[in-house]
């Protein structure tokens, strides 16, 4: 939260400290409180140590809905733009967006639209909300343009939650596996050590091979953890770079199994925002500009770059995508005839409609598929290692009848 030095007098003479608040006319509001009346006020530059670190999204994509919601709400309901904000900014359980909502405030008390208010806070209001807002501006339906982004955002965390619901069992399955396996190699199997090595007979193939992993799991268990640790860290900087991660895309669009699903989410997000930006009159270049920024595939991306330069040479918007094996005929299609009957806006809406409940359906079936697939498969690494252990143990059960 910002810190702000302060001078100023109050009935036993002069004051000056710094002050935390969420906005400078809040901190106002503070020392007049405290019957401090101020001459100077002016924010401490962040440091390191005062600087408020957040990871991943500032704000939850839950609280943005609500907060959409509410704000449509308040201005159908007749309340002005500059109150409404502060309302919500009062109410929001975010901390960082009622930072930035009361900030907001300050602007539109300066005579700055929202869109430009809302311009300066780029992390908490995509180019898809500023745009929106622009339009809703010129075209006095404020209210309207919000409970549409209210729904498209609604329906984007319905569906990206039902495909982290369907990634989240094998993911876990798969940390408990490997934890799994650390303990037997590292706890149980280092204990019948000592009992195989009086036994003069040839230990089976298997046998050796578990002996050898846990012989190096305790040695070089460091070697392990760094191991996930490079592959994790080169994951992500293979994703920061452009160029290949075209090629994770294209990877993750090929996958067998997920990657169907994966390609109907990402045509299901680039449809909905499309359809929110025509129907809210953002024009059609800078729409795909913005889908651009959103659908987060570099494979798709490419392809919408394309359409973007075949409408600006006066050319389909389809030509590029009817090429790509990414779009199927579907999307070309409902596109075209959307682009001829003057409706792109309905035909995008339909194909996202589709696609999202092709997606839903898929992730139930293969919660189904994998919950089973993954129990055999941790069945079977256990099932490996005891049996590693308990062959030449009949062994010598044997030998000693």
């Amino acid at each position: 939260m910002p810190r702000y030095k302060y001078e100023g007098r109050d009935t036993s003479g002069k004051k000056s400290g710094v002050i935390t608040s969420s906005s400078k006319r809040d901190a106002l509001e503070k020392l007049k409180k405290e019957g401090i009346r101020v001459t100077l006020l002016n924010e401490v530059p962040e440091t390191l140590l005062t600087k408020e670190i957040i990871i991943g999204n500032p704000v939850k994509l839950q609280d943005y809905v609500i907060f959409l919601r509410q704000f449509s709400t308040l201005l159908q309901a007749g309340v002005s733009v500059v109150d409404a904000t502060k309302i919500l900014a009062e109410q929001t359980s975010s901390k960082v967006l009622r930072r930035v909502l009361l900030e907001v405030e300050e602007d539109l008390r300066a005579g700055n639209p929202l869109s430009s208010a809302a311009s300066k806070h780029k992390k908490i209001f995509s180019p898809m909300f500023i745009n929106m807002m622009r339009a809703g501006e010129a075209g006095g339906n404020m209210d309207e343009i919000l409970d549409r982004l209210a729904i498209h955002y609604e329906k984007q965390n319905k569906t990206k939650q039902k495909i982290q619901s369907a990634l989240a069992y094998p993911i876990v399955v798969g940390i408990v596996a490997i934890g799994v396996i650390i303990f037997l190699l590292t706890a149980v199997v280092p204990t019948f050590v000592s009992m195989f090595e009086g036994f003069n007979a040839e230990l089976p193939a298997i046998t050796k091979f578990v002996l050898a992993s846990s012989e190096f799991m305790q040695s070089f268990w460091y070697v392990v953890i760094l191991l996930f640790v490079g592959i994790y860290v080169g994951f992500l900087v293979l994703k920061s770079n452009k160029k290949t991660k075209y090629y994770l895309d294209y990877a993750a669009l090929k996958v067998p199994i997920f990657g169907k699903m994966i390609q109907k989410a990402v045509l299901a997000r680039m449809t909905r925002t499309l359809s929110s930006l025509f129907s809210s009159s953002v024009p059609i270049l800078q729409a795909l500009s913005i889908v651009e920024s959103v659908v987060e595939n570099e494979v798709i991306v490419r392809v919408l770059r394309e359409s973007r330069d075949s409408l600006e040479r006066g050319r389909s918007i389809t030509a590029p995508m009817k090429k790509h094996w990414a779009f199927p005929p579907l999307v070309t299609q409902m596109i075209a005839i959307g682009e001829e009957t003057g409706v792109l806006d309905a035909m995008l809406a339909k194909v996202a409609d589709f696609y999202e409940e092709e997606v839903e359906n898929s992730t139930d079936k293969l919660k189904s598929l994998i919950e089973p697939l993954m129990i055999l498969f941790l069945a079977s690494i256990v099932g490996t290692i005891v049996t590693s252990i308990l062959v030449p143990m009949f062994e010598i059960f044997n030998q000693i009848q």
